[in-house]
């Protein structure tokens, strides 16, 4: 059997051998600080020797899950791989604090406190914070919106540790804190990662019309048997768009308009177009909506990055005509993207409200 090279050599190959995050050239951006966190991450998993339950049950989803890092990134998807990196990286994140913790602070609910209290004191910029931070510089957009999405995330993680400790262990409640670390680590490396340059964003109308078409969408669709087969799936979709709400009402566009998206993502997973779509017909979907994304001088790096999703899934299932991912997207997701960026259609002015009182005598009075 022939040897696997490991992976933080494989990511390191990658990443200095591929494209820098945009497109643009090696020389325009930091693609090691990327290599650097991949291998370092992966050399994590790899020598993490705990033992308990949460480690195994995070272990059991990152071993895969950098595996799928490294295949984007062999694909040339890098903004795909930076997205699925997000996730796996907090988790590993997670798992290296928790490793570092005494075992009375794992174990004692005082102790828990203490060490919540004190990460409050590291945290407490980002945590005092009504509005993201500013990340206007951060480029491409794709990763202004991971890191805004983060940012939220931070204080989100922090003050959900202290019940989530309390009601279950602190074990667990340390977690948590190390989550919520792990989203602020991750801004800074977005920062890292920024191109110095590139072309202007793209400008995002309010996305509430489409949220509430899509939420109106999710509840018509929760119905037997589906929503007994597929519950967390659809507590997954209902989840990102009240995290595309709460970034949007931050002030965080980007940030909202990706998880809008991801939630649309899902959503198509659950409902797939009618008739079904094969291979080439998504494709043919794909091909015009590609050429839109490269049309004008514009940052277009979340579309591209949606794309990405939908090109990795047509490869992945190539065969067994299951690329439903891929089929939402041509079919739903990028039409939402660039609906989001036109100017709001013009609305009728409204009619005077009218009122109808109606009477109701209530019998023997």
């Amino acid at each position: 059997m022939r040897r696997r090279r490991p992976f933080a050599w494989i990511v390191l190959a990658l990443v200095l051998a591929v494209p820098a995050i945009s497109g643009t050239s090696r020389a325009q951006a930091t693609p090691d600080a990327l290599a650097a966190d991949l291998a370092r991450w992966s050399a994590f998993l790899a020598g993490h020797t705990a033992t308990d339950d949460t480690w195994k049950q995070v272990k059991e989803a990152t071993t895969p899950g950098l595996a799928r890092v490294e295949q984007a990134l062999r694909d040339g998807r890098r903004l795909l791989a930076l997205l699925r990196f997000t996730s796996v990286r907090e988790n590993l994140y997670a798992s290296a604090y928790l490793g570092e913790r005494p075992s009375d602070e794992r174990r004692d609910p005082a102790s828990f406190e203490a060490e919540w209290r004190r990460i409050g004191v590291v945290l407490k910029d980002d945590l005092a914070r009504t509005a993201p931070p500013d990340l206007a510089a951060v480029r491409p957009v794709a990763l202004r919106a991971m890191a805004e999405a983060a940012a939220a995330k931070t204080a989100v993680y922090y003050h959900a540790s202290l019940d989530y400790g309390r009601s279950t262990t602190p074990d667990s409640g340390l977690f948590y804190l190390g989550a919520a670390q792990a989203q602020r680590d991750f801004v800074d490396l977005a920062r890292r990662l920024s191109l110095p340059s590139g072309p202007p964003p793209p400008r995002v109308r309010a996305l509430d019309a489409g949220l509430d078409a899509l939420q109106a969408d999710v509840l018509a669709a929760y119905r037997p048997p589906a929503s007994v087969e597929k519950h967390p799936d659809f507590i997954g979709v209902s989840s990102a768009i009240k995290e595309a709400r709460e970034l949007a009402a931050a002030g965080a566009p980007y940030g909202a308009l990706l998880r809008y998206l991801q939630a649309a993502i899902r959503f198509g997973a659950l409902r797939p177009p009618s008739p079904a779509l094969d291979a080439s017909a998504i494709a043919a979907r794909l091909r015009p909506l590609e050429a839109r994304l490269s049309a004008d001088g514009v940052d277009h790096s979340i579309g591209r990055l949606i794309l990405e999703a939908a090109q990795a899934d047509l490869a992945e299932h190539a065969s067994d005509g299951a690329a439903v991912t891929a089929a939402a997207i041509a079919s739903d997701v990028l039409p939402r993207y660039f609906a989001a960026l036109d100017a709001a259609p013009a609305t009728p002015p409204a009619e005077p409200a009218k009122v109808t009182v109606t009477l109701v005598r209530w019998p023997y009075t």
